[in-house]
């Protein structure tokens, strides 16, 4: 029996932890412990998910809420490393690159535990990003990385990390993502807002440097300004960045755009939906980078980097300067059809991910 901890803490965890929690379930191998760090709590960022996407209830919430990343990652520790000690697990497996990832990582790794990280590898090469520092830290200390695509690999062999401890098994996210395509067109969230199919675009904003930086963001709305005249800007908000508009100059000119929809953020289907059917996307995350790719909706990625470069090489994401006249651009060339978007599915994008870690870890433990 392979005793493993699985950990979950943000938004972009729950969509990765559902197929390999899954998979564990369907062998008689494996006991695995879901634990929550609570690092997402409200019931839209966390317990929504978990009832759409049938992700059991989690074994522990450790209910740690927000704080500094100083605070958050040091109350994760603290709160986690009496759980690995009560259930002695073989691994703890975590996700992603959010302060629950590395913080649990650290506590299993100091108590003798071996660590697993999915969605290893993937790099932006911009240390200002926190994500950045979370995703090179935990892979420095993991004794298995599962990578996404090609370039995890790469990024890995030039770090020095032995190959025997890499393994190519695909994206987990997209295990989600077709197991609940079908599910997710039963939305009726269209309907509901009246939306018509491709004659709309989703915008989605968090990361400190678009919206903490009211320069940053006011080029940015400067484009939606332009965009909005023309198509139908649909934006679930985020709570980050609805804060830092609120009694500014931006939130008279953000209330002032007739084609412009704020909404509250949205569960995982409805949000689906709304990506799938979209003309194009705005984003300035990593994992709607991947979704878009394998929907073969436009997207344009509000940075300068992408620790996912094979949505660029291969999908349907392009990168876009932070200035008015480069998403302005971006934009035309999109609404033109100057931007091939006949992108490919990139390797082990198949579903089947999570299947493929699984098989691993059995092997490794016959």
């Amino acid at each position: 029996m392979i005793k493993i901890i699985c950990v979950c803490g943000a938004r972009p965890n729950f969509m990765k932890i559902a197929p390999i929690m899954r998979s564990f379930q369907e062998s008689s191998r494996f006991n695995s412990l879901l634990v929550h760090t609570g690092q997402h709590y409200d019931k839209k960022m966390s317990h929504l998910f978990f009832e759409e996407l049938n992700i059991p209830e989690p074994d522990i919430n450790l209910e740690v809420g927000s704080g500094s990343h100083a605070v958050q990652t040091a109350e994760i520790m603290k709160r986690f490393e009496p759980v690995v000690q009560d259930f002695k697990p073989d691994y703890v497996l975590v996700v992603g690159d959010v302060n629950s990832t590395i913080a649990c990582g650290l506590v299993a790794v100091k108590l003798g535990v071996k660590l697993i990280h999915v969605e290893a590898g993937l790099r932006s090469c911009d240390r200002n990003m926190p994500e950045e520092i979370n995703r090179v830290l935990t892979d420095s200390i993991s004794d298995l990385l599962f990578v996404t695509e090609q370039s995890g690999i790469d990024n890995l062999k030039n770090e020095g990390v032995d190959s025997d401890r890499v393994h190519f098994v695909g994206n987990v996210m997209i295990d989600t993502l077709l197991s609940n395509r079908e599910k997710a067109e039963k939305s009726d969230i269209l309907e509901g807002m009246g939306l018509i199919a491709k004659q709309y675009a989703v915008i989605t904003l968090h990361r400190p440097s678009n919206v903490d930086e009211i320069a940053s963001l006011e080029k940015i709305i400067a484009a939606f300004e332009v965009i909005q005249k023309d198509l139908k800007l649909v934006f679930p908000i985020h709570p980050r960045t609805r804060n830092n508009i609120a009694g500014t100059e931006l939130q008279k000119r953000v209330d002032a755009m007739e084609n412009l929809i704020l909404m509250e953020p949205v569960g995982y289907l409805a949000f689906l939906k709304l990506m799938a059917n979209a003309a194009l996307v705005m984003t300035d995350s990593g994992g709607i980078q991947e979704e878009t790719t394998i929907l073969g909706v436009p997207c344009m990625t509000l940075r300068k980097n992408t620790e996912r470069p094979v949505t660029i090489t291969e999908g349907t994401n392009r990168l876009v300067a932070l200035t008015t006249e480069d998403i302005l651009a971006a934009y035309n060339d999109i609404k033109s059809k100057n931007f091939d978007v006949s992108g490919q599915i990139p390797k082990f994008w198949d579903g089947k991910a999570a299947e493929r870690i699984a098989e691993m870890l059995l092997t490794q433990n016959q």
